[in-house]
């Protein structure tokens, strides 16, 4: 069967091909996340000898992000999605290597430096939702979106389980203890990148023009557009504002690395597991309303860790599996609602754009939370998360006075391809679809 080619990904003949690698390398790379989201915090701890400093690292890291965002997805317009990701895991590597050898020679200053190139591979692993989207049909996209962000609980949950061994490996390879993160970072990175190049053989390249700037700043104006990206970066603002500092508190009550990182397995494959539900969910009410319901499972996870006893695992795990659940249904509901409300020849940019507001607003509340939980305490910030994720409930207000669709204008630098459909063969006289997607 021939296979055709839009966004530089093959559909409909191998969309499940490349929906499938792209959950085994979102999988695989996830693992190495929890170098900088967990590990990061406990060295800049144990390096610095204080708390204040544990959200730099992974405040780093989000900033960094929030940068390759931009970048990646300026590499994937002018190339493809399948290069921007590869290039982002390379430089992750990159990052993992410098951390390591930077806590050997005891430089906090590299180790941060090497923290923000992380932010790359991060972006790596999430941009593949949107490149699961762009290889789908309309109505299969928020599910193969979904379906992406499920493949990376098996990974997100694997790397926390892997710190106990992890600092064990390291020890026994004469470096600092939580730099055995970042050692199953470069390995897990490596393998994220090889399974991503192997695309390249599912299907054709794409002939890409670079849009004006008129066209991808008009797209960022529209209300809809407005609140996907303040539903995700408030999201992600309140989630790694709390996971930032929760290891660092549990390790001060007492909790053993094993405890910590069973904990902080839990949160994550709550941020994960959950997101084909949340696929459906968005489908059948509405990307509003299922973002309402992420937020005030933020609400509660701020309330429940605000009052639960700092002693208990048990009340800490609850508070952190409501954190990663209120995070998935955000996310997925701010994603499809940046897809929906974009036209295809615009869409990546959105996309980097909805990363890059989730890394910047994190990257400033990273920092924030560490200075919030020194001054007073876990529990302060928790209160200051809850309050923060009621900001959410604005959305359906938004939504309400979305004004009508703008009429979708053709870009004569752009190339059309068109797309066999058998299901429903295009008509005579019927104008090719857009390069960049199939129209919602």
């Amino acid at each position: 069967m021939k296979t055709n080619t839009l966004n530089g990904w093959p559909r409909p003949a191998t969309q499940r091909s490349v929906v499938g690698i792209l959950m085994a390398a979102t999988a695989v790379g996830s693992m190495g996340l929890a170098a900088g989201g967990l590990a990061g915090a406990l060295l800049a701890t144990e390096m610095t000898g204080s708390e204040a400093a544990a959200g730099l690292p992974i405040g780093l890291l989000v900033a960094g992000s929030a940068v390759s965002a931009i970048a990646i997805s300026a590499l994937s317009l002018r190339t493809s999605r399948q290069a921007g990701l590869v290039t982002g895991y390379a430089i992750g590597i990159a990052g993992a290597v410098c951390v390591i050898a930077a806590a050997a020679a005891h430089s906090f200053v590299a180790v941060l430096a090497g923290s923000a190139l992380l932010g790359a591979a991060n972006i790596a692993v999430f941009l593949a939702r949107y490149a699961a989207a762009a290889a789908s049909r309309p109505a299969a996209r928020a599910r193969n979106l979904g379906a992406v962000l499920f493949g990376a609980a098996v990974g997100a949950v694997t790397g926390p389980l892997l710190l106990g061994p992890s600092e064990r490996l390291a020890a026994a390879l004469g470096l600092p203890r939580y730099t055995g993160l970042y050692l199953v970072a470069v390995l897990a990175f490596s393998v994220a990148a090889c399974l991503c190049a192997l695309i390249r053989s599912s299907g054709g390249r794409e002939t890409i023009r670079r849009l004006p700037a008129s066209s991808w700043r008009s797209a960022t104006r529209t209300r809809p557009v407005g609140a996907a990206l303040a539903t995700l970066a408030v999201t992600n603002l309140v989630m790694v504002a709390i996971m930032a500092i929760a290891p660092v508190h549990m390790s001060g009550h007492g909790h053993d690395l094993d405890t910590v990182g069973l904990v902080v397995a839990a949160h994550v494959f709550c941020m994960f597991a959950p997101a084909p539900v949340a696929g459906m969910l968005t489908d059948r009410f509405g990307p509003a309303r299922v973002a309402v319901a992420g937020g005030v499972l933020l609400v509660a996870a701020g309330g429940v860790s605000a009052a639960g006893d700092p002693h208990s695992a048990i009340a800490i795990t609850a508070a952190l599996v409501l954190l990663g659940t209120g995070w998935s249904a955000g996310v997925v509901a701010g994603s499809m609602l940046l897809v929906a409300s974009t036209p295809g020849r615009e869409r990546m940019w959105t996309e980097g754009l909805g990363e890059a507001a989730m890394g910047a607003a994190a990257a400033a509340g990273a920092p924030a939370a560490g200075a919030i939980a020194a001054a007073g305490g876990f529990a302060a910030l928790s209160v200051a998360g809850a309050c923060t994720a009621v900001l959410i409930v604005a959305i359906p207000m938004i939504m309400e006075r979305r004004p009508a669709r703008r009429r979708r204008q053709s870009d004569p630098r752009e190339v059309p391809v068109r797309v066999h459909c058998p299901q429903a063969p295009p008509r005579a006289g019927t104008p090719a679809a857009p390069l960049h997607d199939v129209p919602a």
